[in-house]
């Protein structure tokens, strides 16, 4: 339907709604029923019908002669005294008045809607802030108060408390760390250290570090690609290797007993080649995956806030990749497994 009379005809809708209540209502009070209306409904149908063309006609008519009438009034302001004003041009500016009218009415009704995901994404953010925080700053603040107030004096006791209240620490700061780096990052301040070095050697390498915490988890950290002919790409090794880190931590999280986590090298081009790291584990549901880079957004909020980490890894995942120019995707079913994957360029 075309925007153009979409006012009319809602109008024209509502006017032939009243007079039919209307004329319903009064034959009601007057002969104490609506069986004449019944009887004649054939009449009653065209007449309504007739109604709302009327109305319509009268209602569009007043409305275009309205808009007329204030740009002929503009035109007389702004044209120099003695151009004489032409209707069909009139005309056709009041149509294109009235689109450029409905496109602002469009664009402000999107512009609302965008700031209120916004708000909505800015409060949920401050929440799960201040909950990330809360967390180990109230383990601190109860050891810490529990060793001034019940004046422990078993060395093994408070040397116990204050591990705790030490890690606690270590949580916070890890947090502020890691909004550190992603304020950097979205501000374009962090610079990239690019160097050329072979991806293989560092997969094996962190392959190797993360092997006492695989064991933990029970799961099989594997490097599946041979080692015989190097891929020397070009990045920032330190932020690839926290990103392959990250990711591997991620799996490890959403994994099961006795599964496998398998880092792979993938040849896209001659150009780029495809980093991936693939696990077995619970999977993650559909409706997860476009914000699963959001800054502190956890699929099980509760499980993964046990398993401790600031929350904000695969955001730093996100960013250091768009920092290197590069993508990143991620595909996941439940009870079935994930894959990460991100490109590089080779040299």
């Amino acid at each position: 339907m075309n925007q153009r009379f979409s006012t009319a005809i809602q109008l024209s809708f509502l006017i032939v709604i009243l007079f039919t209540l209307i004329v319903v209502g009064l034959f009601y009070v007057y002969t104490g029923g609506i069986a004449p209306l019944l009887a004649a409904k054939l009449y009653v149908i065209i007449g309504q019908i007739a109604l709302f063309f009327v109305a319509f006609f009268i209602i569009q008519l007043r409305i275009e002669n309205f808009i007329l009438t204030k740009v002929r009034e503009l035109y007389k302001d702004l044209l120099p005294t003695g151009i004489p004003l032409n209707e069909d041009s009139l005309q056709k500016d009041v149509i294109s008045i009235t689109n450029s009218l409905q496109r602002f009415a469009k664009e402000s009704k999107l512009e609302i809607e965008l700031l209120k995901d916004k708000e909505n994404y800015r409060r949920e953010f401050i929440g799960n802030l201040a909950h990330e925080l809360k967390t180990p700053l109230f383990t601190v603040q109860s050891y810490i108060y529990t060793l001034l107030e019940e004046n422990i004096k078993d060395k093994k006791i408070r040397k116990k408390y204050l591990e705790k209240a030490a890690n606690g620490i270590d949580r916070l700061n890890f947090i502020i760390n890691d909004l550190d780096l992603i304020t950097q990052f979205e501000t374009g301040v962090t610079n990239l250290d690019i160097e050329h070095f072979d991806i293989k050697v560092l997969i094996n390498d962190i392959v190797e570090l993360l092997e006492i915490q695989s064991e933990k988890k029970g799961i099989n950290l594997v490097s599946n690609f041979d080692d015989s002919t190097p891929i020397i790409v070009a990045a920032d090794t330190e932020r690839i290797t926290q990103v392959i880190t990250n990711l591997v931590i991620n799996s490890f999280k959403y994994g099961v007993k006795n599964g496998t986590t398998e880092i792979e090298i993938s040849p896209l081009n001659e150009q780029k080649i495809l980093v991936r790291v693939i696990d077995n584990g619970k999977g993650i549901a559909e409706e997860h995956l476009p914000r699963l880079f959001e800054r502190f957004y956890r699929v099980e909020k509760t499980r993964n806030r046990n398993e401790g980490g600031s929350g904000l890894g695969l955001a730093i995942v996100k960013h250091i990749i768009e920092a290197h120019n590069e993508k990143i995707f991620v595909e996941s079913s439940p009870n079935v497994g994930s894959e990460f994957s991100f490109t590089l360029t080779r040299v």
